[in-house]
């Protein structure tokens, strides 16, 4: 994913509300800009850190800035939740996720289940055509300890819903489907991947059950620049 427009430098102020943050431009300026990520950002937003932003292309915007990213030592973090899921897409269709090629066809935000809708739903033709793939893309970004091995973490906070998505995901592998967990990390700087059991023990108790049911779980890394995002490899899971 390239962004379209050269993204601004800037250092964060505040992040307040969930959706805003004061970020200072290179230029002194102040602007507030969207804050598309509705998790805690536990380690990914700290005052006075390194920031871009990108400009919003719709001049009747309210917010005329995003925030996109943030630097964490040296590390740049995308931490835009709107992202993952076009990402990931982009990925598949391209065929540098080996473990999900071979449909014939990839659509997303499908309903399913009980008033949900699965981020990607892959599917095939002719004689398998009955089975799908249903694949829940998480956003990654925490990384509470900074050390070179330590592992990046989700989730961030309390997860109702992301609890809600692994049951779904269960019923859907019951109903003889194939369903994935995908985690997307958005930063380079941990060689592995855990579930932050502390932070949400339901979280991790559900999605050791879906793991019983039958689904599988993925978690695939990214490089950030303030140029582009690419989906790069596999994280190992470490748990």
């Amino acid at each position: 994913m390239k962004f379209p427009d050269p993204l601004l430098r800037g250092r964060l102020i505040k992040r307040y509300k969930r959706f805003m943050a004061d970020v200072e431009l290179e230029d002194g300026s102040v602007v507030v800009a969207h804050c598309a990520n509705s998790g805690s950002m536990l380690s990914v937003n700290e005052p006075g850190a390194e920031v871009w932003i990108s400009p919003a292309r719709n001049p009747d915007r309210k917010l005329k800035f995003t925030w996109e990213m943030i630097r964490i030592g040296r590390t740049l973090v995308g931490i835009n939740t709107s992202h993952p899921n076009g990402l990931v897409a982009d990925a598949i269709a391209a065929g540098r996720i080996p473990e999900l090629v071979g449909y014939a066809s990839l659509r997303r935000e499908v309903k399913y289940g009980e008033n949900s809708r699965i981020d990607i739903l892959l599917e095939k033709e002719g004689p398998d055509a009955g089975e799908k793939c249903y694949v829940e893309v998480k956003n990654v970004t925490m990384k509470r300890d900074l050390a070179k091995n330590a592992p990046v973490e989700f989730p961030d906070g309390v997860t109702a819903r992301g609890a809600k998505h692994l049951v779904e995901l269960g019923n859907m592998v019951r109903q003889g489907h194939r369903a994935v967990m995908m985690y997307l990390v958005q930063r380079t700087d941990s060689p592995s991947f855990v579930i932050a059991a502390d932070i949400d023990p339901k979280y991790a108790k559900g999605l050791v059950t879906a793991r019983k049911a039958g689904v599988e779980v993925l978690c695939y890394g990214c490089r950030v620049t303030n140029q582009n995002i690419t989906v790069t490899g596999p994280v190992p899971l470490a748990f």
